[in-house]
């Protein structure tokens, strides 16, 4: 296995504790699917042809989801590979499970373009949401073996090691990523207008392909800010907890509160947040 006991917070020590439940699903689904980088058998679309599904997907899940049932039995699970593809039933899936008393928000492989493509940029993403409320969060990058990790109230970790958002105080000096939303007819319309206005403002723009991973960068401090139209809470739980525990902001891209509902998300070290979703809005790319 690529992570060591190192990785994990010792505040995540204790009976049926959450938190390592969530890091060793996401360290054992991980490794799994690094093993077959460049191995997958079968290739599908869901959504439209730019939404890409492998047994990979299809075999993380059920991994995690098993993990978590034999420690929880009781929870409710949303993961993206039980949700019949696009905007309105990802929306219903949500619904039906919103009033759980545990819920945990599944992305079993955060990046599928990425790793179809053998691109070693990929994620893990579980969450654990409580009454509505996301209280453990993991990332898991496996090419490199970096866990994100956070629980509320305790920060948020990379490698076991407390970690912050940056310190940059206006847009001219951020590192901005977002990323080319599935749907083509509506959300990637809104977020190319994003770019158009956005590029000419910031230090530079990413796209790494995993929304995800974006999200844990914030939180780290590698990236200043985030913003994609049309995701799903899978893509966002974790990695908005990340943030929030890293000292940063998580909002709609209009600046209304996050969550689990939130498809438009923008994300910050807080600092610049206003003047973010600011420019977004101005050059109405906030929402669609």
């Amino acid at each position: 296995m690529f992570l060591s006991n190192e990785t994990i917070p010792t505040y995540t020590v204790g009976s049926k504790s959450f938190t390592a439940v969530a890091i060793s699903a996401a360290a054992k689904a991980g490794e799994w699917i690094r093993s077959k980088l460049g191995d997958f058998k079968q290739l599908n679309t869901k959504y439209s042809s730019h939404d890409l599904v492998t047994e990979v997907d299809k075999g993380a899940e059920k991994l995690i989801r098993k993990l978590i049932h034999t420690h929880f039995p009781e929870h409710a699970i949303l993961g993206e590979e039980g949700v019949e593809p696009g905007p309105a039933a990802s929306a219903e899936a949500l619904e039906q499970v919103s009033e759980a008393e545990y819920l945990w928000i599944v992305d079993p492989l955060d990046g599928t373009t990425n790793f179809v493509h053998s691109f070693p940029l990929f994620s893990v993403s579980i969450a654990l949401a409580r009454k509505g409320e996301v209280v453990v969060g993991v990332v898991y990058e496996p090419n490199h073996d970096e866990m994100f990790v956070a629980e509320k109230g305790k920060g948020a970790y990379l490698r076991g090691k407390p970690i912050r958002v940056s310190n940059q105080t206006a847009l001219v000096e951020s590192l901005i990523a977002t990323g080319f939303p599935t749907d083509r007819q509506h959300a990637l319309p809104a977020n190319l207008k994003g770019i158009q206005a956005l590029s000419p403002k910031v230090r530079n723009l990413r796209v790494t392909g995993s929304a995800a991973l974006h999200l844990a960068y914030v939180a780290s401090g590698r990236l200043t800010g985030f913003w994609e139209i049309g995701l799903n809470p899978w893509d966002i739980a974790a990695g908005a907890l990340l943030i929030q525990e890293a000292g940063g902001k998580v909002t709609d891209t209009l600046g209304g509160p996050y969550s689990l509902f939130v498809k438009n998300v923008a994300a910050s070290n807080g600092v610049i947040h206003d003047e973010f979703i600011g420019a977004l809005q101005d050059a109405e790319a906030a929402g669609i």
